[in-house]
């Protein structure tokens, strides 16, 4: 059985068939707290005050119980392991052991690896493994259980993952010199998210390998544009000197080995 929080809550039951898990709000918010500490006890004290965010009714322990009982009456029907949800002081804890997945899980092993791939000159490797770690979401984080405040904050700090990871995929992309990927992702991910600055600066030096100049400063003033007119500000001091070493082709562009450009 695999847990799957990247994107709407789903469970791979044992049968292989996928289910949208629990239909309750509270026992779906349950399932995806102890997700999210798999492995990890959570306590009553925590599991209450996040389902209730901050102010637990006072049946709110007997509520949990059975949130809990229901929770594992789903889980078990799906055929997992009886132990996967186990009481353990002082509350609950997800335990996958190895007959259980959890994307999440898989998604940080892959990115820590492909970090380890990149900086042993490993990059075709490293550029693998974080297209298989981003193709694990299917949209934000704990999509349908965002309505408590909480697991919203935290779905926003899993998204923030997916976009590191991605920029990490643009740059290894643009080190083995694959610059009309480079630009084409770039661009759709500038498109959702158009004040995304290290974006536009890969965006900038694929357009220049590609022979792209007028294209890849037409990009710079763009942004700025953005910057200046929406806050008030100028795009970071290394955009500017990308911007200045377009201008005069500074040879050390068409050098794979000057990335990364950011840090």
């Amino acid at each position: 059985m695999d847990f799957h929080i990247l994107g709407p809550l789903e469970i791979t039951a044992a049968d292989g068939s996928v289910t949208q898990g629990p239909g309750a709000l509270k026992q779906r918010a349950l399932l995806a707290l102890l997700c999210l500490n798999a492995e990890r006890v959570v306590s009553t004290r925590q599991l209450t005050d996040l389902l209730w965010t901050d102010n637990p009714p006072r049946t709110a322990a007997t509520a949990l119980q059975v949130y809990v009982s229901r929770l594992r009456k789903h889980l078990l029907a799906l055929g997992a392991d009886p132990a996967v949800l186990a009481t353990r002081a002082p509350g609950y804890v997800l335990d996958l052991g190895r007959r259980h997945e959890l994307d999440l899980r898989r998604f940080e092993s892959d990115v820590t690896r492909a970090h380890q791939l990149n900086a042993i000159g490993r990059t075709a490797e490293a550029s693998e493994l974080l297209a298989s770690a981003i193709a694990l979401w299917r949209g934000p984080a704990l999509a349908d259980v965002r309505g408590l405040p909480m697991l919203d904050d935290l779905g926003h700090q899993l998204d923030e993952k997916r976009n590191s990871a991605h920029e990490l995929w643009v740059e290894t992309e643009l080190r083995l010199g694959r610059n009309a990927w480079v630009i084409s992702e770039a661009y759709r991910l500038v498109a959702d998210q158009p004040l995304w600055e290290n974006l536009y600066l890969y965006l900038m030096v694929a357009l220049y390998r590609s022979g792209r100049t007028a294209d890849a400063l037409g990009v710079y003033n763009t942004l700025r544009n953005k910057l200046v007119e929406g806050l008030g500000m100028e795009p970071s001091l290394r955009l500017r000197q990308v911007q200045r070493a377009v201008l005069s082709r500074a040879s050390w562009l068409e050098d794979r080995a000057a990335l990364p450009l950011v840090s």
